[in-house]
């Protein structure tokens, strides 16, 4: 599997020689322009100066452009000269002999132009002009071989040949070097990372540059570890509030079964035994599915099945299946300022769990009420729904009211008072997150209110 190292090496070097390519065949591209360019420049002075010599100074022959060729410093290679009188059909002057059919393929092409045109005939470069002199039309052709410009160019394509191999290789090994320094940070991220677990999860990574990608990646991960590090500690206490409360029920049920076994007793105080032990086991068997309502809420919202819900409808049976079990308890609700819109009074959500999270905010203000009493208020808007569960309980402590949403946790105000386990608040807090909304407490002399609300 190729590394991240390996990997941007390649694509440097990918990249940077596409553009060494593009940058060689368009220097090799415009060098050929250039030097066909000149090499035709070079053809059409010499049909001039022979059409000077044969019509302004009537002196043209092959001696006279030896002479010429002579006194040019690049001579043309295989140079071959024509003039053809297209009124005769005939040859005015020519350095060798033509081939057959020459001035019937290239005199129609050269018509069609009205001016120089330039052919290329194989390994030839061709030069044809149309010249009038009064009603006589002639024709100068002028063809030669580049071999200069052919070399120019084979040698430029070794250089630029060579130059591609060189770079590529400067590039594989720069590119290895930038990318080395580039990933060494990870390297050490890596280093510390090994080290964090499980030993010291309180350890974070550090990076001299916070504000570079990678910086931003140790941030990230940083800010991971802080929430692992916490539902860590959120698991040791779960298992060790768990365990202690397991505990005490099962080790009185042990006890008592173990007192009761050492001699023989009454009936009666069989009895009495018996009804401690399913008292006990009640207690058990309550905490048990305190534990799978938890476990249960502790789900994705995406994977929790969802169905419109009346939510004034959801609390009157809340009510109804609370007043079963406790006929002591006293819920007051009250409904102000319903919408005429029934669609404002129904959400999205889990009826099962919405059920239980209502019922929970009962029950605790009933427990921890002085006269077992529960004032619900329900408010719906087009906007949004609130339902606020007063009591006239023992007021939390302002320094208790951060954790009392979490698992097992007691206040001491109310610890002594009530039995419970400190599981329900936690229940109804995932709950409620679940379905995308709020609750807020308030406690001081008047009472204490907890309060729920719903966005639409």
């Amino acid at each position: 599997m190729i590394n991240i190292r390996s990997r941007l090496t390649y694509q440097f070097m990918a990249i940077v020689t596409a553009i060494l390519l593009f940058f060689s065949v368009g220097v090799y591209f415009f060098s050929k322009l250039y030097l066909e360019k000149r090499f035709f420049n070079r053809l059409q002075d010499r049909a001039i100066t022979t059409t000077t010599l044969l019509f302004d100074l009537q002196t043209a022959d092959t001696t006279i452009l030896k002479l010429v060729n002579v006194s040019d410093k690049e001579l043309l290679s295989d140079e071959s000269i024509y003039i053809y009188d297209e009124k005769q059909k005939k040859l005015v002057f020519a350095t060798q002999e033509p081939y057959t059919g020459l001035f019937k393929d290239l005199i129609p092409s050269i018509q069609k132009q009205n001016q120089s045109t330039y052919f290329h005939a194989g390994y030839y470069q061709t030069l044809g002009i149309q010249l009038k002199k009064g009603t006589e039309s002639y024709w100068v052709i002028v063809s030669a071989i580049d071999a200069n410009g052919k070399e120019a160019l084979q040698d430029l394509r070794k250089i630029l040949f060579v130059m591609v191999l060189i770079g590529i290789l400067l590039l594989g090994i720069s590119g290895w070097f930038f990318a080395d320094k580039a990933l060494a940070p990870m390297s050490g991220i890596i280093r510390q990372v090994n080290q964090i677990f499980p030993a010291n999860v309180e350890k974070r990574v550090q990076h001299p540059n916070r504000s570079d990608e990678i910086g931003l990646l140790v941030a990230t991960f940083n800010h991971l570890l802080d929430r692992i590090e916490e539902a860590l500690v959120m698991q040791k206490m779960f298992i060790a509030n768990v365990s202690h409360e397991l505990k005490n029920p099962l080790t009185k049920i042990y006890s008592q079964i173990d007192i009761t076994l050492l001699q023989k007793r009454t009936p009666e105080v069989y009895e009495e035994s018996l009804k401690s032990l399913q008292e006990d086991t009640r207690t058990l068997t309550q905490l048990t599915n305190t534990l799978l309502n938890l476990a249960n809420t502790v789900v994705s919202s995406e994977s929790m099945q969802r169905v419109p819900i009346r939510v004034d409808e959801l609390l009157w049976e809340a009510k109804s299946q609370l007043k079963k079990w406790h006929d002591n308890y006293q819920i007051q609700l009250n409904f102000r300022d319903l919408p005429e819109d029934e669609e404002a009074l129904i959400i999205q959500g889990n009826e099962a769990s919405l059920k239980v999270a209502l019922m929970n905010l009962m029950d605790n203000a009933c427990k921890f009420s002085e006269d077992n009493t529960v004032v619900v208020n329900f408010i719906a808007s087009t906007n949004e729904i609130k339902i606020s569960f007063f009591n006239t309980g023992p007021i939390i402590p302002a320094t208790d009211l951060p954790y009392i949403f979490r698992p097992f946790y007691r206040s001491n105000a109310t610890a002594k008072a009530v039995k419970g386990h400190g599981v329900g608040l936690a229940i109804v807090s995932q709950i409620i997150k679940l379905h995308s909304g709020k609750i807020d407490v308030v406690s001081n002399n008047d009472g204490t209110t907890f309060t729920l609300l719903f966005l639409q």
